[in-house]
């Protein structure tokens, strides 16, 4: 997969969680998740105690919780959406400090930021005790589509490299005195956006090239054979297996 590539989600640390194979980590996020789906809303004590779960794992993992809450900012957009819902949901209505808002908008609402917070706050956390190379590799490992794994490989290679594209590019119109304050300017950042386009595609041409003239067949070489004992599969998995018992207890009560 060739050398790491740090990212701003990512939080250095020897943690537990941190020394953990990735693919156990990321089937225990990806179960943990669809536990908490497929929880009923109405058991809102239940999305507590899974909330209590990812806390004791951001303990263990030596999070910060600023750090946490600060990255968990990425789901403003859905709840924008969810405070929308009680006022256009159909159904029956209730009046809330003079506001008339529907029951089933409001049981939509609170299963979109439950359920939604929780989803973010697990995929946050695998991201700050997983570096992306090992992410790339766990995904091999879990036997996802190469295809689908190099083409994740290539965003984060080329990613900085696109940025520093366009930050050059950005550089150079303020070099020539052009500052983009109304429509007019438009046509220019349209313009920008075309030449990064062609730029983007002809170099990856010449890497697709050079991966050619090194042997490329359409398979990346596996440099690390990422492997986990049961004992590393048990402390992963025991995340998702304690909440199944909790959503388990929230279908029955």
């Amino acid at each position: 997969m060739g050398a790491g590539h740090a990212h701003r989600l990512y939080r250095h640390g020897h943690s537990p969680v941190h020394r953990l194979p990735p693919h156990t980590k990321l089937a225990a996020v990806f179960a943990f998740v669809v536990v908490v789906v497929s929880t009923p809303r109405e058991a809102m004590w239940a999305f507590g105690l899974y909330a209590v779960l990812l806390g004791v794992v951001a303990y263990v993992a030596r999070v910060p919780s600023g750090f946490l809450l600060k990255r968990l900012l990425i789901e403003v957009p859905f709840v924008a959406f969810a405070v929308l819902l009680p006022f256009v949901a159909q159904g029956e209505r209730v009046d809330v400090l003079g506001l008339s808002l529907s029951v089933n908008g409001l049981w939509g609402a609170w299963n979109v930021l439950a359920k939604g917070t929780l989803g973010v706050a697990a995929s946050v956390l695998l991201a700050a005790t997983t570096e992306l190379r090992e992410l790339l590799l766990g995904l091999q490992r879990l036997k996802l589509p190469p295809l689908l794994v190099q083409i994740a490989s290539f965003m984060i290679r080329y990613g900085d490299v696109i940025t520093d594209e366009m930050r050059r590019m950005k550089i150079a119109r303020e070099s020539r005195g052009f500052e983009a304050s109304g429509i007019r300017h438009w046509g220019v950042l349209a313009k920008s956006a075309g030449a990064l386009f062609i730029r983007s595609y002809e170099r990856g041409e010449r890497v697709h090239l050079a991966m050619l003239s090194r042997g490329y067949a359409g398979t990346m070489p596996v440099i690390d054979e990422v492997t986990a004992t049961r004992a590393q599969w048990s402390s992963a998995l025991a995340l998702p297996c304690t909440a199944l018992v909790v959503c388990l207890l929230g279908w029955t009560l």
